[in-house]
């Protein structure tokens, strides 16, 4: 290469080099990512941004290892984009992989590049998306590729609680790979995408399971099985929109408050309320009914929508405000918790406490799920988790109770007990050690053995407890509920009590870290 003896000359090499990069893998493979129905990594990145805000760096940054023809090989930006820009006029720390680069292989080189973007984040306190969309480790690296994803993992939890982190799996993301989305806050993942430790090729071969991508690490199966995922989007674009929505109701980091965005302060009566819960309590709703009517504008984001689906957690805003909704959903399972449901709802809530949101839970719970399975799953375990999350959290914490509340859900649901701030109950709700019919059973089994008629004295006795215990009166009598409301009252007693705890400030003991149930 021919020396460049003006800076005329300099800036145009400057300008080739910067081309050659920008490149990255050239038309032939970027179009068969265009084929495949993804967006190339600078694509992303563009779409995801406000226009022309997106500064990158580390552009020129190349592998060291010269082993297995790698000193021969051209990788611009060693397979992997990084840098800032800004997201609806706030600072936002980007790193896409770039599959035309060596399938986005990720070295050394490469994921150094991550971890300084994460680190960059970090000092900045803005978020970092990380759009994942490689084949794995860079085999010809060694001991090097596995270092770097160490490196990104502890930058993973660095950054836990402190930014928000969001994963979208663009592509494949297998072997190691997939930690560092796991440690993220948020991971979304499109339906071109496959995401697992071992593939159906090993699994195949170590325990003879046949088993297809899609059925192993599709995101179908991390959305409805494992859990793993909180999003599914169609293709890329939705990815980066979903991105994009979640960070609308975030802070920039957990020194901040999350912006009011669009205030609603309407609170007027709304007797359309009334109508959604069944008196009865063997009938099912869908409390998103509920959820619609609380927040501005009907806007809801579920989280995890196909996963534990018996609890609905959410973020939307109430008069501006940005809040976590923790709900029981009665058409599922009746509402039950169970282990899936502890461990989506205690996860949600620590989120919501680390970025300063307000939780909002509404209450239909009929107990945990007996059985089994369950006990020999360790749900005394992952229950746990619900109790030690909001007792934990010291964000403004407000509970309506809609229907039932019964034993150790009614606490695990936030009660005065676990810390709520609020405490509200509709006329139709039922706070109890267990429902009438079985405490009935217990507390009155002689009576009802010894009776002529024991089936009518049953009745007659189930209704006197009822009446007597069942109701939101017994529990605003001991000061465990502060108010009972009516139905068509519930978004203004939630509006004023966010504005009452706006400022909201608690100490706790000094300590490192509590210890949570796992």
């Amino acid at each position: 290469m021919a020396t460049q003896h003006t800076m005329a000359e300099r800036i145009e090499h400057l300008s080739k080099e910067r081309a050659r990069v920008q490149a990255g893998g050239g038309e032939a493979r970027i179009a068969k990512q265009h084929e495949k129905g993804k967006m190339s990594a600078r694509e992303r990145i563009e779409l995801f941004v406000d226009p022309g805000s997106f500064t990158e760096t580390g552009a020129f940054r190349k592998n060291r290892t010269t082993a297995f023809g790698m000193d021969k090989a051209d990788m611009p930006a060693d397979g992997v984009v990084t840098g800032h820009a800004s997201l609806m006029g706030r600072p936002v720390f980007l790193a896409s992989q770039d599959f035309s680069v060596v399938g986005g292989s990720a070295g050394e080189t490469h994921n150094i590049k991550v971890t300084e973007t994460m680190e960059s984040a970090l000092t900045a306190g803005a978020p970092f998306i990380f759009i994942n969309d490689s084949g794995g480790a860079r085999v010809q690296e060694g001991i090097d590729s596995l270092s770097g994803y160490g490196k990104v993992f502890f930058a993973n939890v660095k950054l836990s609680g402190v930014v928000p982190q969001i994963s979208i799996i663009a592509g494949p993301c297998a072997g190691g790979a997939v930690y560092s989305p796991a440690l993220t806050d948020f991971i979304i993942q499109t339906r071109k995408a496959h995401m697992f430790i071992t593939g159906p090729n090993v699994i195949k071969q170590v325990t003879g399971e046949e088993v297809t991508q899609d059925q192993l690490g599709g995101a179908d199966a991390h959305q409805q099985i494992s859990g793993v995922i909180d999003f599914v989007a169609d293709d890329d674009e939705q990815a980066l929109l979903i991105a994009q929505k979640v960070l609308s109701f975030l802070p920039s980091n957990s020194y901040e408050e999350a912006p009011i965005h669009k205030p609603d302060y309407s609170a007027d009566p709304d007797e359309s309320f009334r109508d959604i819960v069944p008196i009865e309590g063997n009938k099912g709703y869908d409390v998103r009914d509920v959820i619609s009517k609380i927040v501005d504008y009907g806007d809801f984001l579920e989280v995890k929508a196909g996963y534990a689906a018996n609890i609905v957690t959410g973020f939307g805003r109430v008069g501006g405000r940005s809040v976590g909704f923790i709900a029981n959903q009665p058409k599922v399972m009746s509402g039950v918790l169970d282990i899936n449901a502890s461990d989506k709802g205690g996860r949600f809530i620590r989120i919501c406490d680390a970025y300063n949101i307000p939780i909002i839970n509404l209450v239909d719970v009929p107990g945990f799920l007996p059985g089994v399975a369950q006990e020999h799953g360790g749900i005394i375990r992952h229950g746990a988790k619900m109790l030690f999350a909001y007792s934990a959290a010291t964000v403004p914490k407000i509970t309506v109770v809609l229907r039932k509340a019964y034993g150790g859900s009614y606490l695990a649901m936030c009660s005065k007990e676990l810390g709520a701030d609020k405490v509200f109950a509709w006329p139709s709700a039922e706070i109890a050690v267990m429902g009438a019919d079985g405490a009935a059973a217990v507390v009155f089994r002689k009576e009802i053995e010894n009776a002529e008629d024991p089936a009518a004295k049953r009745a007659e006795l189930v209704e006197a407890y009822r009446e007597k215990f069942a109701t939101p009166f017994a529990s605003a009598a001991h000061g465990y509920v502060d108010d009972v409301i009516d139905p068509a009252a519930t978004r203004r007693e939630i509006l004023v009590s966010l504005e009452l705890l706006a400022n909201k400030r608690i100490q706790r003991p000094a300590k490192k870290h509590g210890i949570f149930p796992v």
